[in-house]
């Protein structure tokens, strides 16, 4: 994709933005809009929602129908959007403890509908905008702010959560495979027209989590994601023992057969109109 394409999909005035550097939130942001300008989309038929956090963000920087919502809330600011203009391109961009916390209940009935949305979870393991506090997916013996001792509590796996949720297009990749965010975030939108896509990609926050985890350098935190990064084919044949602390990239879940919430209401509607 030529960089002047992509380039057409950025407010350049909102620039420098407001991530760390280092930040792995800038490789996702690459990756949607390399996905957006390759599918062709016109910047009038594209909406990127979000929520609060550092991933949430990311709609000042792109030069497309924007919108900047509630902490948790986008999922439904998103769904209202959807639902007036079903022609919509919606990607949907939150944090993990946007989406899958405070979020949680909207994430999984967004699952449940099947809507065409794209929502994009940014994995980064921590609260990072507010404090270093813990989220769903913090890792077991992991320190934040509000787990000075090693968090306790059991993880998410969001992409478990959603396929268990109805989500027809499931599938997650690290910020250390860019190239791969780019090609399932260009799936995902493509799924729309099917249903609701649910794509994790793990990225880190050096600031928050990384200072409190021995990985307080981004080539550290990169580093890990590459070396610990396992694809599905692969993971299918490991045993749990062997399984554990990787990450397992890869598409879970593509439904082709499945139908939109927008074309099931619409049918709705038309009942509606002749009784």
């Amino acid at each position: 994709m030529p960089r002047e394409e992509v380039k057409k999909l950025i407010r350049t005035k909102f620039m420098p933005h407001i991530w760390c550097p280092g930040c792995g939130h800038g490789i996702i942001m690459h990756a949607i809009l390399r996905a957006l300008a390759d599918l062709e989309i016109p910047k009038e038929k594209i909406c990127i929602s979000s929520g609060i956090g550092c991933s949430s963000r990311m709609p000042g920087y792109i030069d497309a129908c924007t919108l900047h919502t509630a902490h948790g809330r986008s999922l439904a600011f998103a769904t209202g959007v959807k639902l007036a203009n079903p022609e919509m391109t919606i990607v949907n961009v939150m944090g993990d403890g946007d989406g899958t916390a405070i979020g949680g209940n909207h994430f999984i009935h967004a699952c449940r509908r099947n809507i065409g949305i794209t929502a994009v979870v940014m994995n980064n393991n921590i609260y990072g905008m507010t404090g270093g506090q813990a989220s769903p997916t913090t890792p077991e013996g992991a320190f934040a702010a509000t787990a000075p001792y090693g968090a306790i509590d059991p993880t998410f796996d969001i992409c478990k959560l959603a396929e268990g949720a109805g989500a027809t297009y499931v599938a997650r990749a690290t910020v250390a495979q860019p190239a791969m965010c780019e090609q399932i975030l260009k799936k995902a939108i493509e799924h729309q027209k099917k249903g609701f896509a649910v794509v994790e990609i793990v990225s880190f926050c050096h600031t928050q989590f990384g200072r409190k985890n021995k990985r307080s350098r981004p080539t550290d935190n990169f580093n890990f994601l590459k070396d610990n990064s396992v694809m599905k084919a692969k993971a299918d044949t490991m045993t749990p023992e062997e399984l554990k602390g990787k990450i397992v990239i890869g598409e879970f879940v593509n439904v082709e057969d499945a139908r939109e919430y927008t074309e099931r209401y619409d049918e709705v509607i038309k009942r509606a109109q002749k009784a």
